[in-house]
């Protein structure tokens, strides 16, 4: 009867899961080896084109764009987010819940109208412009709407918060006495850091790669947005070919790509943090 009990309780998250989770990916995935039907729709004939298509230079370094901008946003946000997650977990009780707030503020707020705001700063004799020539730094408005780097710092200010929050709440566990004990020991402040909150911490930083990483491959909204669609990514890419191009099987074939590699960034993540814990016990 307890067994039966427990069935019942787990059945919602099964059906779930097997709805919207597992029949969508085997959706996608046979979708992506069919063709295209010559006027609209999909022709149920089975090919491997659109994966090959995927190999052609400009669908190859779209790609590779991707990526690129995924690792330069990352990186960038590791910088930033990691030492604010740290340096907050070590706050009193009455800071931790103001910085905690000065992050979840945004949130309150749409995406979208908060990407905007971003075009207010940089657009030519934006805010930032006035900025700037009132400090006297440049004589002339700057053009960095539309631009890699105004696409960088949407990324950042999009998933910053995730970085930050995953090293915050694996820094509040951590147990600053041993960070005081290396000390004692002999242990320079570098040496106590790396040596033991670093490593304690890893899998927080970790987490946060992770959340940070994932989600820059396909956020086209902010390329398109900061970019004025001149940074084109996988995201942006799939969007188009299942809309304007109306070329479902190859959208389908991108999206199971993009899916594949993110799959191997969360196993890597989960190899690494494995190894960390395996290590910790022994």
């Amino acid at each position: 009867m307890k067994r039966k009990g427990n069935w019942l309780l787990l059945a919602p998250i099964y059906l779930f899961t097997i709805l919207f989770v597992a029949l969508p990916i085997l959706y996608m995935f046979l979708l992506s080896f069919l063709s295209r039907a010559e006027v609209w729709g999909v022709d149920f004939t089975f090919t491997l084109d659109n994966y090959k298509r995927i190999l052609e230079p400009l669908y190859l370094n779209t790609f590779v764009e991707s990526l690129k901008l995924a690792f330069l946003s990352t990186g960038l946000i590791v910088l930033i987010g990691y030492p604010y997650g740290y340096f907050m977990a070590r706050m009193n009780a009455v800071w931790k819940k103001r910085m905690m707030l000065l992050l979840m503020i945004p949130f309150w707020t749409s995406a979208l109208i908060r990407l905007y705001g971003w075009i207010i700063v940089f657009r030519s004799n934006g805010v930032l412009d006035k900025v700037l020539m009132g400090l006297h730094i440049t004589d002339e408005p700057l053009k960095l709407l539309y631009t890699y780097p105004a696409v960088v710092v949407g990324m950042i200010y999009a998933l910053l918060p995730f970085m930050i929050l995953s090293v915050y709440s694996s820094a509040e566990k951590l147990d600053f006495t041993l960070v005081e004990a290396a000390r004692d020991l002999g242990a320079s402040s570098f040496r106590a850091f790396w040596t033991v909150s670093f490593k304690l911490t890893l899998p927080g930083l970790l987490s946060g790669v992770v959340l940070s990483f994932i989600p820059s491959m396909g956020l086209f909204f902010i390329a398109d947005i900061l970019g004025g669609n001149k940074i084109v990514l996988v995201g942006s890419m799939i969007q188009e070919q299942a809309t304007k191009g109306r070329n479902l099987p190859f959208a389908a074939a991108l999206a199971a790509v993009l899916m594949i590699l993110t799959s191997l960034m969360i196993r890597l993540y989960r190899r690494i943090t494995g190894a960390e814990q395996l290590e910790g016990l022994l």
